[in-house]
């Protein structure tokens, strides 16, 4: 009996997602990203490498609004909007120490930052990661009121693997995961540069040391899961990328709908570099958008 599998032009597939290959100068974002977050790390207010599980990778770095002091007497407002900001590098690569750059544009306006690691893959599989990740976002929700955040608003969002992971937290049973937490934990989430279809990238050959296997591709491609029961996804992406980031980008509104996914863009004159350094910038559209969900709207220059 012949195989339904389909053929995938594993050439292709290579020249659609080696987003490195895509941007001949990649290398001088990661540099500018690297140079940026110690810079960041060395004169914001932080808090490094606090533990939210037991294994291998399992930290997060915290950034607190402008303005809060830990151990002062009680506040007098409530906490900030949190923003989970998760990191890509195909779950392969990079991590929290790379994205400190982003921290001060979001603590300025008023929102209390985090940032978590996560293992590694061929070290974990991506199932695993999403696991982490729940336990990240569980470790906030318990804990963030300390740091002047709000357990209440808690938006995450994450960039490429990690806008991955930010969908799959908005698809999260948390009542499933422990009966105290509220059913409603991550309420908004945004997906930069994100990925929901997992599938090509089983077949892709450089993405090989994931080890992604079909249950895998079925347990964590967002846009295989039911649409969540409530909470909404801003998904936009680089209008230079790739045909496949561009599809992907369109895959999550077509599986969720509209009404939890009412934002779906692609941002012109970005590639899949760039369009993170736009959060950062406050007249850009995304900069906006992320401080929209933060509920704090546009900030005056």
């Amino acid at each position: 009996m012949k195989s339904t599998e389909p053929v995938w032009d594993t050439q292709w597939l290579d020249r659609m997602y080696n987003n490195r290959a895509l941007v001949p100068d990649y290398a001088e974002h990661f540099t500018r990203w690297t140079r940026e977050s110690e810079s960041e790390r060395k004169g914001l207010p932080c808090h490094l490498d606090v533990p939210y599980g037991h294994n291998v990778g399992e930290t997060l770095d915290i950034f607190p609004p402008n303005g809060f002091s830990a151990g002062a007497a009680a506040p007098v407002k409530p906490g900030a909007p949190v923003l989970v900001f998760i990191h890509g590098g195909y779950w392969r690569s990079l991590g929290k120490v790379d994205h400190s750059f982003l921290a001060p544009h979001l603590t300025q306006a008023g929102a209390c930052v985090v940032m978590p690691d996560y293992a590694l893959c061929p070290a974990v599989t991506i199932p695993e990661i999403v696991l982490q990740m729940v336990e990240a976002l569980v470790w906030t929700w318990r804990h963030i009121a300390d740091y002047g955040g709000d357990p209440q608003r808690i938006t995450v969002a994450g960039h490429s693997a990690g806008g991955h992971l930010a969908a799959m937290l908005l698809a999260c049973d948390w009542k499933e995961h422990a009966p105290d937490l509220p059913p409603d934990l991550v309420k908004k989430a945004l997906s930069i540069s994100g990925l929901y279809d997992l599938e090509p990238l089983r077949h892709t050959p450089f993405l090989q040391n994931l080890k992604l296997t079909p249950e895998h591709v079925q347990q964590a491609s967002p846009a295989s899961l039911s649409r969540p029961g409530q909470g909404t996804l801003h998904s936009v992406v680089g209008a230079d990328e790739s045909d496949e980031f561009l599809r992907q980008n369109l895959l999550i509104r077509q599986a969720w709908g509209s009404k939890t996914v009412p934002v779906c863009e692609s941002l012109p004159g970005l590639n899949h570099f760039s369009v993170l350094e736009a959060l950062t910038e406050p007249s850009h559209r995304l900069n906006q958008l992320t401080l929209e969900l933060l509920g704090l709207g546009p900030q005056p220059r």
